[in-house]
């Protein structure tokens, strides 16, 4: 399918404009090239990938956010290998630790480890503590405060939850709704993390943080999506960088017609018999041509996203560590995590020297965000001296990657809102089809994104899949049989508008037990 320039354009059937050409998709683009339809892929960004890009700077490659291979939806796993042959994913054991108080934890938690590192007392102490919450839990256990001591004690609670996540979110615990904790480590506890701290430590898959081996393309996430993009573009459809969408056209049967403005600032216009879009659903609200009613825009308008910057920083091998992240409690630097590119695979740095990733959870146009890159990595290598991790002088080259709406936010009203639109687009344009975590505004991680564009292909082709009912949660956060308990993220306090938005809030979880943060991850990422 071949854009016409300035010129009218009719819906055309089979037409099929993809937006995006982040995991959601290309896998849409990628399924419907097997079946013999070809599409046009619109991506903005000058990179396939989205947040599941692999970021190169002079030879070296950062994972934004590290993404775990690790999934039980089996469709996707089958589908990463037909993309990608074996001999290019690497088999990876899985380490992760808490750093707190000048000494480092093991995560998911090692009795002996957290005895040593506690000291017997503490230890003690607890344990007390959560016999305590046995017999006395705490009353409101609708906050992440109350939920959480209920199930590890306050004592543990205030040690390895409380200071992480409110560095994180900037919102007190007491005042972040549990139900997002409860979806996700509702079958994780003090005991149950002892217990299988005392089992053999290999191919624990029941609870997705338990794993202790997962899979990895050798030069990063990004490998899959650049493979994917060009197998895209060998069988026929186009997939088109540096392409903004400016209007979704429509009429009163649906969308006919998607324009954008190409990398030259030209003016693009693809008929359409169907969109696939993982835009953000803002954003794809707001390029409606006629456009959606007040009420609905403002409704859009007041979804909010997270953003994310990286400040990779190189430094001699031996001044890494062997862990895949680490976790920084610290309360005395805003570092949210550090990546070890290394120990995620050694395609990504080079002989003799790693590369460390250190995170912020940011807002776009904070004082973070807006910061000069080499006062960025100034911050960054005055931190890790702080801890005590890395040396300035160590520090060899640095880089830093911004990431604009990383992490849809569920503040309170957000399920609301999102449904407020599904409702218009099913309604006025039932042949655009969201798919994917900024598409849907949903913390889908890069498995289940994949899913959605999936089941999304397969009703094009006449299917009848409520996308919207792809469960993000239950088959792959918990133990494979355990039922859906409710939402699938935690509620933040609700904001007025004119405020900055609340961040998404991922981060914060990891560390309860259920879910590595991995960027978009599927958990993977």
């Amino acid at each position: 399918m071949r854009p016409s320039e300035d010129s009218a354009t009719q819906a055309d059937p089979g037409d099929v404009v993809i937006v995006g050409a982040g995991p959601a998709g290309l896998t849409a683009a990628y399924q419907l090239a097997k079946k013999g339809v070809r599409s046009t892929v619109l991506e903005a960004d000058s990179t396939v990938g989205g947040i599941s890009r692999t970021v190169e700077r002079d030879g070296w490659r950062f994972d934004i956010g590290g993404h775990r291979f690790f999934t039980k939806v089996r469709p996707v796993e089958d589908l990463w290998h037909e993309i990608l042959p074996d001999d290019e994913f690497l088999l990876r054991p899985r380490l992760s630790r808490i750093y707190y108080n000048g000494k480092f934890f093991d995560y998911p938690l090692r009795a002996f480890n957290a005895l040593a590192g506690l000291g017997v007392v503490e230890a003690f102490l607890c344990v007390m503590s959560y016999l305590w919450v046995r017999v006395r839990p705490p009353r409101d256990q609708d906050t992440f405060e109350g939920w959480t001591a209920a199930r590890f004690g306050w004592r543990l609670y205030r040690t390895f939850f409380k200071t992480y996540t409110e560095k994180v979110w900037g919102v007190p615990a007491s005042e972040i709704r549990a139900d997002w904790a409860a979806q996700r480590i509702k079958n994780l506890s003090l005991w149950k993390a002892v217990v299988n701290s005392l089992l053999p430590r290999r191919n624990q898959t029941d609870i997705t943080s338990l794993i202790e081996e997962f899979q990895y393309p050798k030069h990063g996430p990004g490998m899959m999506w650049e493979r994917a993009a060009e197998h895209v573009s060998a069988a026929g459809s186009e997939v088109r960088l540096s392409t903004r969408v400016t209007a979704v056209h429509r009429d009163g049967s649906g969308a006919v017609a998607v324009a954008a403005e190409g990398p030259t600032g030209q003016r693009l216009v693809y008929p359409a018999s169907h969109v696939v879009s993982s835009m953000p659903i803002t954003e794809l609200l707001a390029v409606m041509d006629p456009p959606a009613p007040d009420e609905v825009l403002d409704t859009a308008a007041r979804l909010s996203y997270r953003d994310f910057l990286t400040i990779a920083l190189v430094v001699p091998e031996s001044a890494g560590f062997p862990d895949n992240w680490i976790y920084v409690h610290a309360p005395d630097v805003r570092l949210g995590r550090i990546q070890n590119f290394g120990s995620w695979s050694p395609h990504m740095v080079k002989d003799g020297r790693t590369c460390l990733g250190l995170e912020y959870f940011v807002f776009e146009g904070d004082d973070l965000w807006t910061m000069a890159d080499d006062d960025l990595v100034a911050l960054g290598t005055s931190e890790l001296a702080r801890l005590g991790l890395v040396r300035p002088e160590q520090v060899e080259a640095g880089y830093v990657v911004r990431m604009p709406k990383a992490y849809p936010v569920y503040d309170e009203g957000y399920a609301e809102r999102v449904e407020v639109i599904r409702q218009w687009l099913e309604a006025n344009v039932p042949n655009v089809h969201p798919v994917g975590r900024n598409g849907m505004h949903r913390y889908n991680n890069q498995d289940h994104s994949m899913y959605t564009a999936m089941l999304t292909v397969e009703n094009i082709l006449g299917a009848s899949h409520d996308i919207w009912s792809v469960n993000v949660e239950s088959e792959y956060h918990e133990e494979k049989a355990a039922p859906a308990t409710g939402r699938d993220a935690p509620l933040l306090p609700h904001r007025p508008p004119t405020l900055p938005p609340w961040p998404a809030v991922r981060p914060a979880i990891e560390l309860a037990g259920a879910v590595e943060h991995s960027g978009d991850d599927a958990v993977v990422a």
